[in-house]
């Protein structure tokens, strides 16, 4: 994988207690359609749309952490990265581990706690694939990424060096609330802000992916429709998109942004 992929969002992973729910809560929501990805002894799906791969899906163990989104970014030296970060204070939950015929990915904790994921993916034709389930300009792929976190500053640092995202504006939410957009390679792809209180959402440092719906009303409609939680929304954000914030049937937080 080429050095320009390097920290751009590439695969969304659900870690839910219910396949078969979650299938048919984000089939019909996002327009997925579902395949096994053929893993001897694991029950790991495949979620596409438009001909292109979105997202992974698998049963969480039981007692572990509860149904929830994990985000992964794309390393070009995934062993590299993922020493240079725990050496920065984050912490290693699955270390650089092979996938056969997909690559290599580790799973972390950065220093304030919230997982994420590192996928380094094998070279493939015109070397693109780190760039399939994000697109901002498609409906059912991955949109905006949101850190919820202790300190936003801190985060935005971190991240930083190790991914190469720039700060792009900061946004002014109201009292003691600042939202920091960050971006890759001059794209703004995502925003973190410190957790309140009184925000939806775990109430611990967590990573919120959004993904692309044809309309927000509509989504909300089904969301709610169809066993899921409505959280927040719809709101309006810069730019003239809408957003609402949602839990699945299972718990899992996610959000959609889309036309209203």
């Amino acid at each position: 994988m080429s050095a320009e992929f390097h920290g751009l969002p590439c695969w969304y992973e659900l870690s839910t207690s219910d396949p078969d729910a979650a299938q048919g809560f984000y089939g019909g929501l996002l327009g997925w359609s579902w395949a096994s990805a053929g893993m001897p002894g694991m029950d790991y799906r495949l979620a596409s749309v438009g001909g292109k791969m979105v997202a992974g899906m698998m049963k969480g163990e039981a007692g572990g952490p509860p149904p929830m989104w994990t985000i992964y970014y794309a390393a070009g030296d995934i062993d590299a990265t993922a020493a240079a970060m725990t050496a920065d204070g984050a912490t290693s939950i699955v270390p650089p581990t092979d996938i056969p015929g997909t690559g290599r990915f580790s799973l972390l904790a950065d220093p304030q706690g919230a997982v994420f994921g590192l996928l380094q993916p094998l070279p493939m034709e015109n070397d693109s694939s780190a760039g399939g389930a994000f697109n901002q300009q498609k409906t059912g792929h991955g949109n905006w990424h949101e850190l919820m976190t202790k300190d936003a500053k801190a985060a935005l640092a971190f991240y930083g060096k190790h991914l190469g995202w720039t700060p792009s504006r900061a946004m002014e939410m109201g009292p003691g609330m600042t939202y920091h957009i960050f971006a890759r390679g001059g794209v703004d792809i995502g925003g973190m802000m410190d957790i309140r209180p009184d925000m939806p959402g775990p109430g611990v440092p967590f990573w919120l992916p959004y993904f692309g719906a044809d309309g927000i009303d509509a989504a909300i409609a089904k969301i709610a429709g169809t066993g899921g939680k409505v959280m927040h929304g719809p709101q309006e954000v810069p730019g003239g998109a809408f957003i609402a914030v949602a839990a699945d049937p299972q718990g899992a937080a996610f959000a959609v942004s889309g036309p209203k």
